[in-house]
């Protein structure tokens, strides 16, 4: 599927409910919470990032993308073992970078939603990696092969869970 160019005129703005704003995102904090202690092959997923990179792509609005970005990942700091901040950080980034594209690309498509969560998947794992070992000093070493394979997966995944999402958009 190509990527096309959308004029401003073309571009489909949704909204989504109260309970799904707030219960979408709660849903997939507790399930990147607890799922991977059970069931440890989904610790290679981060279903915060693609409802982040969803919400995102649907609104696209940079502010609103970027504050999505923001809570989610804060939200995900507090129950993860990492300092507060550095996934607030990455998501920050990746809502507002997906929140821009969305107004410039046709991001309905199966093959734009594949390309665009592999693309910031990377991103947000070198953002993530770029704070915690600069600005925290934490140790962590880089896997190019590791992350590549998360990257398709979370790909993969976030293509299905986008058109389940699709369900839940209302137009603005």
């Amino acid at each position: 599927m190509p990527l096309t160019y959308t004029s401003g005129e073309q571009i489909e703005v949704y909204r989504f409910s109260i309970p799904v704003t707030v219960g979408v995102p709660l849903a997939a904090l507790f399930l990147q919470a607890f799922l991977p202690r059970r069931l440890l092959f989904f610790s290679i997923f981060d279903l915060p990032l693609l409802v982040t990179i969803f919400f995102a792509m649907a609104r696209r609005n940079p502010i609103s993308g970027l504050l999505t970005g923001a809570a989610i990942g804060l939200v995900q700091d507090m129950l993860g073992a990492y300092p507060i901040g550095i996934y607030g950080i990455a998501k920050t980034v990746v809502g507002y970078g997906a929140s821009s594209l969305g107004v410039k690309l046709d991001v309905e498509n199966a093959g734009a939603r594949f390309l665009v969560t592999l693309g910031f998947y990377l991103i947000h794992q070198a953002v993530f990696f770029a704070v915690a070992r600069g600005l925290v000093n934490l140790r962590m070493n880089w896997s190019w092969s590791h992350d590549l394979i998360a990257a398709l997966a979370n790909a993969f995944l976030g293509v299905g869970l986008y058109f389940l999402l699709d369900k839940f958009k209302q137009r603005a």
